[in-house]
């Protein structure tokens, strides 16, 4: 681990301060007074008793003056802290919150580095959207952050708009691969210890950074694909590599499609991991997706959240909402992509997706603002098919070629950034030669369904 971030890690502008304001879905968590360009971690953590030994160096910069350093930390105790390489005399834990007290008030624009020591049995964080965070599986370990779960296994600034680099070293036991986000870099073994080094070098949110632990054989899928294309691998117990294959088979089409679509892959990869246990739904990660063993079934079902997932590797991803509230530019898009990928495989056409959906949400209840709908719904399925339609409605209002020339620009000046929906607007707006305010405003911001567009 360096004691310096380095110099790449200057090179990322930070989030407007009003985009990082602190956000009223999760009241609580992040910290506007600085944000974080880079966090090193080194996990040690042992299967058999679920304890995690880490360590934590965090490089920042204010943005105003503060006498405390708040950080988001829950079920695990901070030991030692250090800033700017001298030890900190006075931090605390309150709630879910560790606390650090620096000799002198730290000024607007002053860069600086945390060093924490913290220990404990991770466990996930429960809320409004069931368990989150660090999952001990059947025999391995799952790390679901979405919304608020990086907290249950390092320290940090849990906010969506605060995007950073890392480097995240596991060690584990023996015979299990841990796989985190980005590039493996390293791989060493010691005794009955294994550790995993990975380097993600674009800036990445903390809901985003995931471990997953398990007896997992590494794949490279389609190894004789065309030059260009993106590399695609799977991390999936032995017993289900062909399986993982069978399922996967189609996902390559999906790539091409999706880059045609919404302009190039973000990442230089991008990987499956499949767990030995059922899981109820898939996740996604920063260059990596999630799946239990019962979502690679040949059927559409299974297909469209295999395809659903790499979507998001744009659109939630290299591109992530700056507040919550504005999560349909995660999910509406991912949807639409999954109604693109079933015309494009001739399961379904866009038409009849776009169809089926409004006719449900129509015999639905309808008072959600999906521009704005509240923590407790920001995850609900009308979220997802209504934030869809309006993206289906502005491409028959605008026609195919203004649509996607908006999305690739769209990905283009936002890759690696935050979003909000009044950008997209503006950006609809300037590409499209229509009033895309005028259009939207309708499918995002008023509780009843505008007519299905044809």
């Amino acid at each position: 681990m360096s004691s310096s971030a380095p110099a790449s890690s200057g090179n990322v502008l930070p989030p407007d301060p009003e985009e990082a304001a602190p956000d009223p879905y999760l009241p609580g968590h992040g910290s506007t007074a600085y944000r974080v360009t880079r966090y090193e971690l080194e996990i040690d953590y042992k299967l058999s008793s679920n304890r995690l030994s880490g360590r934590a160096v965090l490089h920042a910069v204010t943005r105003r003056p503060t006498s405390a350093i708040v950080l988001d930390l829950t079920g695990l105790r901070a030991t030692r802290v250090r800033l700017g390489g001298r030890k900190v005399r006075r931090f605390s834990q309150r709630g879910e919150q560790l606390v650090v007290v620096p000799d002198a008030a730290l000024l607007p624009g002053e860069e600086f580095s945390l060093d924490i020591r913290y220990e404990g049995n991770p466990a996930p964080r429960r809320g409004l959207w069931g368990e989150v965070g660090w999952e001990e599986l059947t025999d391995g370990v799952l790390v679901a952050g979405q919304p608020n779960g990086a907290a249950s296994w390092f320290p940090c600034n849990d906010h969506p708009a605060d995007k950073a680099s890392y480097r995240i070293s596991v060690t584990t036991d023996a015979n299990y691969r841990a796989v985190c986000n980005g590039v493996l870099i390293s791989r060493s073994s010691r005794s009955s210890r294994e550790t995993w080094v990975y380097e993600q070098a674009e800036p990445m949110s903390t809901y985003l950074a995931t471990v997953q632990i398990g007896r997992y054989e590494f794949l490279t899928l389609h190894p004789l694909r065309p030059a260009g294309q993106v590399p695609q691998y799977a991390a999936v117990p032995a017993s289900l590599a062909d399986t993982a294959r069978e399922g996967l088979a189609r996902q390559p089409g999906m790539m091409r499609t999706f880059a045609d679509c919404f302009g190039p892959y973000p990442f230089a990869d991008y990987t499956v991991v499949v767990t030995e246990d059922e899981l109820e739904i898939p996740l996604e990660a920063q260059t990596l997706s999630i799946f239990g063993r019962n979502h690679l079934e040949q059927h559409w079902e299974s297909q469209r959240l295999i395809a659903h997932e790499l979507s998001h590797q744009w659109f939630g991803n290299s591109l992530t909402a700056a507040s919550w509230k504005d999560i349909w530019l995660h999910e509406g898009f991912a949807c639409y992509a999954e109604w693109i990928w079933s015309e494009e495989a001739g399961v379904m056409s866009i038409a009849d997706r776009a169809a089926t959906a409004w006719r449900k949400l129509n015999a639905a209840g309808q008072d959600l603002l999906v521009g704005d709908p509240g923590p407790a719904l920001m995850f609900d399925d009308r979220v997802y098919k209504r934030g869809a339609l309006a993206l289906h409605a502005l491409r028959v209002a605008c026609g195919d070629l203004a649509f996607f020339a908006l999305l690739h620009d769209w990905t283009d000046r936002h890759r690696h950034g935050t979003v909000s929906t009044a950008g997209f607007i503006l950006a609809a707006n300037a590409a499209t030669g229509i009033d895309a305010e005028a259009l939207l405003h309708p499918w995002l911001f008023e509780a009843a369904l505008p007519a299905l567009p044809r």
